[in-house]
């Protein structure tokens, strides 16, 4: 399984540990995140991982920033993308079995390394409940 990853400055660090994490899995890792710690635009780290889940080239996103609220308004500009901001491991969980969420967003400001490790291994490892669930994803996309 491919995974891209993506953040700003400040998640250089969350990211090269989830990074870590992924490959002793075994997962491949596609990344467009900055490996830096200066300042950053975080929309030039998104939309690549955005395009990557859309284009099928990833099965999920993994996005890292401050608040994670800048990445998850713009990957959520892409229509398949599903971004959902996840501070802890229950909100991971429902992100992905409720929401059938694709990327995970991160704020670095707001958890510890070993959490953002965990809900990273959280959100792959939780299935999509589906059923009246897809009802209401199949409302999400707007029509153009």
């Amino acid at each position: 399984m491919t995974i891209s990853i993506g953040n700003d400055h400040a998640g250089t660090d969350y990211k090269f540990a989830i990074v870590i994490y992924l490959e002793s899995k075994g997962y491949k890792v596609i990344n467009h995140g900055t490996n830096s710690n200066n300042s950053v635009d975080y929309a030039d780290f998104v939309h690549p991982v955005a395009q990557d889940v859309e284009d099928n080239i990833s099965q999920y996103g993994i996005l890292i920033c401050g608040s994670a609220n800048g990445v998850a308004m713009t990957a959520n500009k892409h229509q398949k993308v599903r971004a959902g901001l996840c501070w802890n491991k229950e909100i991971t969980h429902l992100t992905r079995s409720h929401n059938n969420a694709n990327v995970i967003c991160i704020p670095a400001r707001f958890t510890a390394i070993h959490q953002a490790v965990e809900m990273v291994e959280e959100f792959l490892n939780t299935e999509f409940e589906g059923g009246r669930h897809q009802d209401r994803i199949d409302k999400i996309p707007l029509s153009c």
